[in-house]
């Protein structure tokens, strides 16, 4: 193809063009890379200051208690005593200060992030990056929850194959093990999460994996469809918590009651007492389904013809969900219980 002068020339100019902006593409990078440096040195200064502050406000916690208990004088008057309440206040705001500081500090993976994902820097620096990955983390656990209620209805009433079974299974670990690898980065990154509603996550990922290695027989087959009952069961009461415990996240939000970070539970904490007490009755029934299925595979290792190790790990597992998830959530419903009676004595 040949091209004309006036066609040439315009690709001159094109390039010229071309390296004018390369330049300014260069020198940018170059302000990105010195200004990412400066950040760097600016975490590791505020991370340092942080951490000796901390160390100091320890010190004088310690030592405003020996002040209380063994005062210099026979007494502390009125004023000393008004003044240490206050520091001890003051310092109360600083420790959690110091918690919103550092949710926008790079640090230290937990020990689980570290065997997972090795030392990397997880910490998101900016308010839209940690929402946008809180909101994503959400969408992904409603997508999946609608996703394996299909998969244990098809595997329940449509195909009976175990091989189906074991595909639903390996679904079930692949997406336990991701909500503990994203909680966890979600935690580094300033959401609170209540100890158990992470631990059980564990649990239900050891569940699984125990289930995918159940083989085919007359004992699998026996808890085979409550199995999947339950699964269904299961999926369809995390999809309404999910609905109703993001709405009232929203206005709990708005209204500066919550933290921007918190997210749904497969549970019940006590921010979900107004508007959400009716979601009770069916956790209840899932935790007792839970000890149900627990007792029904304590019975089967009682068989004679029982030889699979699965089961007695089943229904190990399946008890301690039941006994974490019921006493938490009766922890929570008697704590919030217990503060409105005495809210009610104070009025």
């Amino acid at each position: 193809m040949l091209f004309s002068p006036t066609g040439l020339g315009e690709c001159f100019r094109e390039w010229e063009d071309l390296e004018k902006n390369y330049q300014q593409i260069q020198d940018t990078h170059r302000l990105y890379k010195q200004k990412l440096e400066e950040v760097t040195k600016l975490q590791d200064s505020c991370s340092g200051a942080i951490s000796r502050q901390r160390k100091k406000l320890k010190e004088l916690t310690v030592s405003l208690k020996e002040c209380k208990e063994n005062p210099p004088t026979p007494k502390l008057s009125p004023e000393e005593m008004d003044a240490i309440a206050e520091i001890e206040d003051s310092m109360k705001d600083r420790a959690n200060a110091f918690c919103e500081m550092e949710a926008f500090l790079p640090k230290k993976n937990g020990l689980y992030l570290t065997l997972v994902l090795g030392n990397v820097n997880v910490t998101l620096l900016n308010k839209q990056s940690k929402f946008a990955y809180k909101d994503e983390y959400e969408k992904f656990k409603l997508v999946l929850t609608v996703i394996l209620f299909v998969f244990a209805f098809t595997c329940r009433f449509l195909f009976s194959y175990r091989a189906l079974d074991a595909l639903f299974n390996f679904l079930l670990v692949w997406y336990y093990c991701t909500l503990t690898i994203r909680e966890s980065i979600l935690i580094s990154n300033g959401s609170r999460i209540k100890g158990w509603w992470v631990f059980h996550h564990y649990v239900s990922t050891f569940l699984s994996g125990v289930m995918l290695t159940w083989p085919e027989g007359a004992l699998y087959q026996m808890f085979r469809n409550q199995f999947l009952t339950y699964c269904q069961y299961q999926s369809f009461v995390q999809f309404l918590q999910y609905y109703y415990q993001s709405g009232c996240l929203y206005r709990l939000r708005a209204l500066g009651e919550r933290h921007n970070m918190d997210l749904t539970v497969e549970g019940f904490q006590s921010w979900m007492w107004r508007g959400l007490t009716f979601l009770l009755p069916f956790l209840f029934f899932g935790h007792f389904w839970q000890l149900y299925n627990s007792i029904t595979l304590f019975k089967m290792f009682q068989l004679p013809e029982c030889k699979e190790w699965q089961v007695v790990m089943c229904g190990c597992s399946y008890m301690v969900l039941f006994m974490g998830n019921f006493f938490t959530t009766l922890g929570v419903v008697y704590q919030k219980y217990m503060n409105n009676q005495d809210k009610s004595k104070n009025l």
